[in-house]
């Protein structure tokens, strides 16, 4: 039996039903890598950043988050080059989403038990994400700044509902303002914090 469509599970209809020790025998998060690209460049380097932003309350299943992040890769490297960004994939797919089996071959309905005992076995994960919360991140040069836009772009299209992309003022992924950036750096002021 092949896995069912995300949109079975695209709604925060259910209370949050993390992985814990208690709630055991999850199958693993597709997504295993979160950061791609050049991690270890420091911020100077990469100037420019651009985010793509959640524009509904929803659920993520960990395949769309590995599937945007394998597309806005590909694009980069192809386009960008290999040693010219950095990508962070923010949300973490902690909750766990259930499937209430039920047979449907012939003589099944001596097996299967309907709805007694609906409660379902644990089949993936998924992201809960919010309202202007931020999916991916891209830190890269600015003169490849609408490299990383058109990458985002093509993500949106491995998602459920709207996103929109951004292109942050910020310097890299610090909290500075470049202005700002630019002024605690000649001051002397600024410290290196991973």
């Amino acid at each position: 039996m092949g896995r069912r469509p995300a949109k079975c599970y695209r709604y925060n209809k259910n209370k949050p039903y993390p992985k814990t020790r208690y709630c055991r025998g999850v199958p693993d998060p597709k997504i295993r890598i979160f950061d791609t690209g050049k991690k270890k460049i420091p911020c100077e380097e990469f100037p420019a950043t651009v985010h793509l932003v959640c524009d509904e309350y929803q659920q993520l299943t960990s395949e769309a988050l590995e599937a945007a992040r394998i597309a806005v890769n590909k694009y980069m490297v192809s386009n960008a080059g290999r040693d010219f960004f950095h990508i962070k994939v923010r949300p973490k797919p902690f909750n766990v989403i259930r499937i209430n089996k039920t047979l449907s071959c012939a003589g099944a309905d001596r097996l299967s038990s309907g709805m007694r005992g609906a409660f379902g076995k644990s089949y993936g994960t998924a992201a809960r994400v919010d309202i202007g919360q931020v999916l991916i991140s891209v830190r890269t040069k600015d003169e490849k700044c609408q490299i990383a836009v058109e990458a985002l772009r093509r993500a949106k299209f491995k998602f459920p509902g709207r996103q929109k992309v951004h292109i942050s003022s910020k310097f890299g992924f610090t909290r500075f303002t470049k202005p700002d950036y630019e002024k605690w750096k000649s001051m002397g002021r600024l410290v290196p914090d991973g």
